[in-house]
């Protein structure tokens, strides 16, 4: 008898339920954010006297009379359920009211992870590459924010404010790159960050990914490409110095218009005493490139 009265004074009033500021039901706290697996406890409580007050949900759902406080309380979340909501029969108008509750439940993800799409090996120096993080069983989405990280500076940030789904998704996000000599060796990371208010844990739960380390390949380049005029002195030591940056390593080749000269040099910089007056020409290569450089050396009279 007492749970058939029951079910008609809900059936009766199903049509009249009241929500918001017109609603005598108050959540404590009124959002709850919760880690994947982590206990949760939330109290519903009546400011005037009620009939019935429960709490609707798929999980705990619970259901008292003429108490003024009812409690939803799960040891373990690790369902993805709906919102619960905790509702009110009243002996007076408005005779039913309701709350939903701002329920979040969130999971960080197994796995962050980045890789160059549609190519392996070093990149080239002013070539354009795309560069993809994945993200796997992250929730819920629409809070999550991927950072990208070249070295310690953020490059690129990208929300997924946009999507709605409360369970666990894969997503990813892609990072154009061109890269400059300069960044060979270059770190590139990806983060992931749920941002989930002030209610949720400071700082915001992030997974990092393993760092992608550039290689940049790029040709021989002189620090002064331009001749160098330098001068000869009998019996004093000279530096022919053609050292080049490149990826790489550049090999060298020295060639001298000088007949009487017939080294050949496989080194970046020629040291002797006994060189003599000419043009000199070193050439710098790796497998991008050739690059070359003249040395004109002139005899010079000690004190002159």
């Amino acid at each position: 008898m007492g749970q058939d009265f029951l079910k008609w004074i809900l059936t009766l009033c199903m049509f009249c339920s009241v929500s918001g500021e017109g609603c005598s039901l108050i959540l404590k706290p009124p959002r709850v954010v919760v880690a994947f697996g982590e206990p949760v406890s939330v109290s519903c409580e009546a400011a005037r006297p009620v009939r019935v007050l429960g709490w609707e949900s798929a999980i705990s759902a619970v259901s008292t009379q003429h108490d003024l406080s009812a409690q939803w309380k799960v040891d373990s979340l690790i369902d993805w359920i709906e919102e619960p909501i905790c509702y009110g029969v009243f002996f007076t108008a408005p005779r039913q009211c309701e709350e939903k509750l701002n329920l979040v439940l969130y999971k960080t993800p197994d796995s962050v992870s980045i890789r160059p799409v549609d190519h392996n090996g070093p990149m080239l120096a002013g070539k354009e590459y795309q560069l993809l993080c994945e993200v796997q069983n992250i929730a819920p989405v629409q809070y999550l924010t991927l950072r990208w990280y070249k070295g310690q500076a953020e490059v690129y940030n990208h929300s997924f404010a946009d999507l709605t789904s409360s369970s666990p998704v894969q997503v990813s996000s892609v990072l154009m790159v061109t890269p400059t000599k300069d960044e060979n060796g270059a770190q590139y990371r990806c983060v992931a960050e749920l941002e989930l208010g002030p209610e949720g844990p400071q700082p915001p739960p992030s997974v990092t990914s393993e760092p992608l380390n550039a290689s940049v390949y790029f040709p021989p380049t002189f620090l002064s490409p331009e001749p160098e005029v330098v001068d000869l002195v009998a019996g004093a030591e000279l530096t022919l110095n053609c050292t080049a940056s490149g990826n790489p390593t550049p090999v060298y080749s020295w060639q001298s218009s000088n007949p009487l000269w017939e080294r050949m040099e496989e080194e970046a910089a020629l040291s002797s005493s006994s060189l003599l007056a000419g043009t000199y020409t070193c050439t710098a290569s790796n497998t991008l490139e050739k690059k070359s450089k003249q040395f004109i050396v002139k005899a010079k009279t000690k004190g002159v």
